[in-house]
């Protein structure tokens, strides 16, 4: 599938303000599961200096600089992207990692020890808890609990008892919360997840991308899902012999070709797609409006 994205961030400010740099994360990385055909990006006003680089997962970094004061700063990004389809064929699991627990080979675990180690409090393992109810839930035949079923599960439960409650700042709030309240953006569904995979074992890493919404789209004819309109998130898992698979416990979505991934981090807070200072009065500010929007274009 091809895809036309549109990610608008506008801030507005009562008088003219002088802005500090800002760290931008728009652009995606081209790969074997999506090809980037067009990347654009306009800001207002016109920025001093613009720098890219790749930060320590390989990302795409735009480092913006701004020499003149202004009211208002708006960043267009604009992506054409063709999203290739899902083979079951590329995720076939390890023999090894299909039960749980699973056992990361020595060179896998220097690799992925970051990604596997808890990164929340959980003094009363109240998310272990959760987590490890899934391997009952989860087990239909005698033996272990297999690792798919048991992933699908925990996204299946996030989708089917929490309550998706968007949220314009960005911003991820702790898992813990997200457990107790039952409620949350996207970006808390998958740092939930993250941290319930964690905890049986299983290193995870956060996504932050876009989803393709049909419900949106008025060339589609398909039922809507959550999350669309704005930017989204979700988890990857690793498992060995499938590498890293997509989740997204919003959708309850596995590796789906509508999931557009532009930065994949260890931590939800490496991953804001605009982030940057401005100077002047605090009552100045005006507020933030982020518009997404992602068409079909074939």
């Amino acid at each position: 599938m091809r895809f036309l994205l549109r990610h608008t961030t506008t801030y507005r400010y009562a008088n003219p303000v002088m802005f500090g740099r800002h760290r931008l994360m728009v652009r995606p990385r081209d790969s074997h599961e999506m090809r980037l055909h067009e990347a654009t990006l306009a800001i207002t006003p016109t920025p001093s200096q613009t720098v890219w680089q790749y930060d320590v997962f390989g990302n795409s970094i735009a480092l913006v600089d701004f020499a003149e004061p202004a009211s208002a700063l708006v960043i267009e990004s604009t992506l054409d992207v063709e999203r290739f389809p899902f083979v079951a064929t590329e995720y076939m699991v390890a023999e090894h990692a299909r039960n749980l627990p699973l056992a990361y080979s020595a060179d896998e675990i220097r690799d992925l020890a970051g990604l596997q180690e808890r990164h929340v409090p959980d003094p009363e393992h109240a998310i272990d808890l959760w987590a490890k109810g899934f391997l009952t839930v989860a087990d239909e035949t005698p033996g272990l609990p297999e690792t798919l079923p048991v992933l699908n599960a925990m996204a299946a439960a996030i989708r089917g008892t929490f309550t998706y409650v968007p949220r314009d700042a960005y911003g991820t709030q702790s898992p813990l919360e997200t457990l107790q309240s039952g409620s949350g953006t996207c970006r808390d569904f998958a740092y939930l997840m993250m941290e319930g995979a964690r905890s049986l074992g299983l290193a995870a890493r956060f996504v932050s991308g876009y989803i393709y919404d049909p419900g949106r789209d008025e060339a589609a004819d398909a039922p809507a899902v959550e999350g669309g309109g704005a930017t989204h998130a979700w988890a990857q898992i690793y498992l060995p012999g499938a590498g890293w698979m997509h989740l997204d416990p919003t959708n309850a979505l596995v590796s789906d070709g509508a999931l557009i991934p532009v930065a994949i981090v260890r931590d939800p807070a490496q991953a804001s797609p605009v982030s940057g200072s401005w100077e002047g009065k605090a009552e100045d500010g005006l507020g933030l409006e982020v518009e997404v929007s992602v068409t079909r274009k074939d």
